[in-house]
């Protein structure tokens, strides 16, 4: 059983955890409204640009010279797994969702006999996977002195994708990120990159009009694809980021939780085993007395 003084110690020990987990509460709180407003601005942009993309996508289908971002390499044969996660912990299970999530796409894969290549951007995904996936990373990229991610921290990866892809790297990618929902929910998303995913079901209807582009949509294209794949990246960065704050709040508002019922049980455990010393010692002194 422990005795009085340890059990103070553990009460003060306790109660300075408290004061961290709500000051962090506090600072994730502050955090997300700036990182909730950026990842809701780009999701508008990056919706755009797929409903762009899927127009001259449609105008192009069945012609030959499709740049090689949209029609593939024709093989599905190496992926290349871009995997963002956060640069810190103490989030929740944000981290570990996304990686879980990947590492089931990467087992897939393998299991059909594909080769798989790992990308991590953030150092909590690359330590979370080069134990036991540490054979398939073949680059890791982390922002640990980028307080607020912007575009060209974006670009940055996106250039390292497509330096792969020129080389003949890899034949399809894939982005891995967490989708903000909440404060409470965040989705666990894979996006395909290359070859680029178009949905030609959102290419609105024109009511048979005819349009055509200047300069050709192959031109176009050439320029928009490169740019779609750091655009999307960068919507995952800032849904990441919201993900995080929203992730670290819930936890850490958890933690400030249980840190005052464990407070308020140890107390309850110093007071009753102060009272029994108490108690003791007067039976002890009571007892001397009445043997005189």
């Amino acid at each position: 059983m422990p005795s009085l003084k340890d059990l103070r110690n553990r009460i003060a020990s306790v109660k300075a955890t408290r004061k961290i987990t709500k000051a962090m509460q506090m600072v994730a709180a502050a955090k997300l409204r700036r990182a909730q407003e950026a990842a809701v601005a780009a999701r508008p942009y990056a919706e755009r640009m797929a409903v762009v993309l899927s127009n001259l996508a449609s105008a192009m289908e069945g012609q030959a010279g499709a740049p090689a971002l949209l029609a593939g390499t024709g093989k599905n044969d190496v992926h290349l797994l871009v995997i963002a996660t956060a640069e810190r912990g103490l989030c929740g299970g944000f981290n570990s969702s996304i990686v879980k999530l990947a590492r089931e796409h990467a087992d897939r894969l393998v299991r059909e006999g594909k080769t798989v290549k790992i990308l991590t951007v953030g150092k909590k995904g690359n330590d979370a996977l080069k134990r036991l996936y540490g054979r398939y990373i073949v680059d890791a990229v982390d922002f640990r002195g980028v307080k607020s991610v912007s575009f060209e921290n974006a670009t940055s990866v996106a250039d390292k994708v497509l330096a792969m892809y020129e080389a003949g790297e890899f034949d399809v990618a894939t982005l891995f990120f967490s989708e903000f929902k909440s404060v409470i929910a965040q989705k666990p998303t894979a996006l395909r990159l290359i070859p680029a995913q178009i949905d030609t079901s959102r290419t609105p209807d024109l009511g048979g009009a005819v349009y055509e582009a200047e300069p050709e949509e192959s031109v176009i294209l050439d320029d928009l694809l490169p740019r779609n794949i750091a655009v999307q990246i960068f919507r995952g960065l800032l849904e990441n980021a919201a993900s995080e704050q929203g992730a670290r709040m819930s936890a850490m508002d958890n933690a400030t939780r249980n840190a005052g019922d464990m407070i308020n049980k140890l107390s309850i455990k110093y007071n009753r085993q102060r009272q029994a010393q108490i108690t003791k010692e007067l039976i002890e002194i009571i007892s001397g007395a009445e043997a005189l």
